[in-house]
């Protein structure tokens, strides 16, 4: 109840929790970039994989992000206790289609802003993702979906319409979260040629995820036998 008074606060704390990893994340993202950057054989598989990607096109985002997204962190809570074997599968669903719809975002905004790599053209990429892809879609989309995914876990229950509709106004702790991890990796990410954005997002949305699972589980809520 505290928390739902003050939402801010448990933004705050949240991010703090989570600072640590989150800057290990940040430093092996910049460890990744420097080294496609300056370190040829670094480069080469780096092509590889760029190479890759393109010849598979969306097939290569629907299945690293639901298995980043989705099967990694599930096999944590499903140890945990927390999910379901069925909730491993609407897990990969999910994230299929968000790596589907990530891919599609990271190519409009190389047509839309640009491909290159310039500061200004960074920075207009970081705005639009962090303040307007995410508070106003992703992180609401994602809070609904794990609530609902936690709240049809009880035996018989369903999510009532009112708590979904209530999730999207509790998402300012997520959304504050959401800027600890991803503001700085984003200057990293879109540092990247287009093709190399969508593989280091996965790796920061592995750890992203928990958070999302951790921020919409309720205490003493329905744990899986």
């Amino acid at each position: 109840m505290e928390d739902a008074r003050r939402p801010w606060a448990a933004g705050l704390r949240a991010a703090r929790a989570h600072l640590l990893p989150g800057l290990g994340l940040q430093a092996l993202g910049l460890a990744l970039v420097l080294s496609y950057y300056f370190w040829g054989w670094a480069r080469e598989e780096l092509d590889a994989l760029m190479a890759f990607k393109t010849q598979v096109g969306f097939a290569f985002g629907i299945v690293s992000t639901a298995i980043f997204g989705g099967l990694l962190p599930w096999v944590y809570l499903w140890w945990d206790g927390r999910y379901s074997v069925p909730q491993g599968g609407w897990l990969l669903l999910f994230w299929g289609y968000k790596g589907f719809e990530v891919d599609v975002l990271y190519r409009l905004e190389a047509r839309w802003i640009g491909a290159g790599h310039q500061v200004p053209t960074i920075l207009r990429k970081m705005a639009f993702d962090q303040f307007v892809y995410g508070p106003l879609w992703a992180v609401p989309t994602m809070l609904v979906f794990y609530r609902w995914l936690e709240s049809n876990s009880a035996p018989g229950g369903r999510a009532p319409p009112h708590r979904l509709v209530f999730a999207f106004a509790s998402t300012i702790p997520l959304l504050i979260s959401n800027v600890g991890v991803w503001l700085p990796m984003l200057a990293l990410i879109y540092a990247l040629p287009t093709p190399l954005q969508l593989p280091l997002q996965n790796l920061v949305l592995c750890f992203f995820t928990l958070i999302v699972a951790h921020q919409a589980h309720r205490p003493g809520g329905a744990r899986c036998p």
